[in-house]
């Protein structure tokens, strides 16, 4: 079996990156594991969010967007595969897509037991330096 991806998008989602990428330049996410506005994927310029080692590098999105998470919240989800989906309305925070009029959500599926053994077999995922 291949190793499935821990991260998807949405078309849409995709559609309101590219967007955001003309308006910002390149981006990337991260996915906390604080509450309420706080654990929804944040958008921010590339760069504009520091990575540190408590930061695991679910994938890519959209082309080469990458998408991290604080590693507390990776081990809650590592069985899980995200997809980033994109909504109307407006969350509160620091994300790009706000004065847009919407808002990313994760939405989620738990892996099947083949996936999750390929992924072990693939290894623990990149984390930030």
């Amino acid at each position: 079996m291949t190793t499935p991806p821990r991260i998807l998008s949405t078309p849409a989602a995709d559609a309101m990156i590219a967007r955001l990428a003309g308006l910002h330049g390149p981006l990337m996410f991260h996915q906390s594991g604080g509450c309420c506005d706080g654990s929804a994927p944040m958008c921010y310029p590339s760069g504009e969010f520091r990575v540190g080692g408590q930061d695991v590098l679910l994938g890519r999105i959209a082309g080469d967007v990458p998408v991290w998470i604080g590693a507390a919240q990776f081990e809650y989800w590592r069985h899980t595969q995200v997809t980033i989906d994109v909504v109307p309305g407006r969350g509160a925070g620091f994300s790009l897509e706000g004065p847009e009029g919407v808002r990313f959500i994760v939405r989620s599926r738990v892996f099947s037991d083949a996936e999750v053994d390929a992924l072990d077999a693939a290894g623990e995922p990149p984390r930030g330096e």
